[in-house]
């Protein structure tokens, strides 16, 4: 009886084995759907494999040797990639090829087996510059460019706050709702929950009293009723024009050198860890993996204090005039 019903099955629903494989499209598509939660990461991935896969010109990604791969990081950094034949980066470069690796490194998985090797495996990523050792402001830079977007308006003004204050990425301070925020469990402080974190990650933010009061008053300005919905977007504006928000506000307040919001989230970690705040609070605010991101900021704060030079200096200070 049982072996009837299975033949019957059999029969109704024959099983037939995928010969051909997937498709690059569908390969990509289970990628990212598998290794990609943070919108600008799934984004970003799907620019870089999609780049790649024009430069292929037709070969499959099943086919792809270590030699493809090399003839590709020379064909970006040559300039290639562009019309203008300017040559990429180096951290340009790493952010086409980088995407690469971790996507033949995730189908030579031996669970995944959709590729039977990994090209990528001795491909060499560009070293790239730590700009975060010059790409920050002074307190009294800071103090400029936020007089600068106070003026403007108060939504201008808690961009810039909410960048420095909480070392926020640009994604991340786009992505804040009204639900996100929530106090403590003796409402003693109020918190801010990042959802839209680097690789889907979250975490949890505290909220100085003064900046919680400006977000109030903010939500209650942009709310059509007074009173702020738990889907309401604080800043629903783009990347880009944040980006012009911070560079127009440098501007106008004299100050000479160009920063971008990720300046702000370098000055944060310098300013608190100057302040006294210790590696692990900094590792926890900004939301980086691991300690050795955040101990790149420590090289920064050790120039500002006394070096070796001043040591000299007060042991000779009596033979300089």
């Amino acid at each position: 009886m049982l072996q009837d019903y299975l033949t019957a099955v059999t029969e109704q629903y024959p099983f037939q084995p995928q010969t051909q494989g997937y498709h690059d499209e569908q390969i990509i598509e289970m990628f990212l759907t598998m290794c990609t939660k943070a919108p600008n990461t799934r984004k970003n991935y799907y620019r870089a494999l999609e780049q790649f896969r024009s430069f292929l010109s037709g070969m499959a990604f099943k086919d792809v040797t270590w030699r493809e791969i090399e003839a590709y990081k020379i064909y970006l950094t040559q300039g290639f990639y562009r019309q203008s034949q300017k040559p990429l980066a180096p951290a340009s470069v790493a952010a086409f090829i980088a995407p690469l690796k971790s996507f033949y490194k995730w189908g030579s998985d031996q669970g995944i087996g959709i590729f039977k090797h990994n090209p990528t495996q001795n491909i060499k990523i560009p070293m790239t510059t730590v700009t975060s050792r010059k790409h920050f402001l002074t307190r009294n830079e800071v103090g400029k460019l936020l007089d600068s977007l106070r003026r403007q308006s108060l939504r201008n003004y808690l961009i810039g706050l909410s960048l420095v204050l909480l070392g926020l990425r640009v994604s991340e301070l786009k992505g804040i709702k009204w639900r996100d925020f929530h106090t403590d469990l003796m409402e003693t402080s109020m918190w801010l929950t990042i959802t839209q974190a680097k690789r889907g990650k979250s975490r949890e933010v505290k909220i100085p009293p003064l900046l919680w009061k400006m977000y109030e008053e903010h939500a209650s300005n942009i709310s059509k009723s007074g009173e702020p919905e738990a889907n309401q977007e604080l800043f629903p504006i783009t990347t880009r024009q944040i980006e012009r928000i911070i560079k127009r506000a440098a501007e106008q307040s004299g100050i000479t050198k160009e920063p971008t919001p990720h300046w702000l989230r370098h000055t944060n970690a310098t300013l608190a860890l100057l302040q006294g705040a210790s590696l692990q609070q900094v590792q926890e605010t900004l939301g980086h993996s691991h300690i050795n991101t955040t101990q790149r900021y420590l090289h920064t704060v050790e120039q500002m204090k006394k070096a070796a030079p001043d040591f000299v200096q007060d042991c000779l200070i009596d033979f300089i005039k």
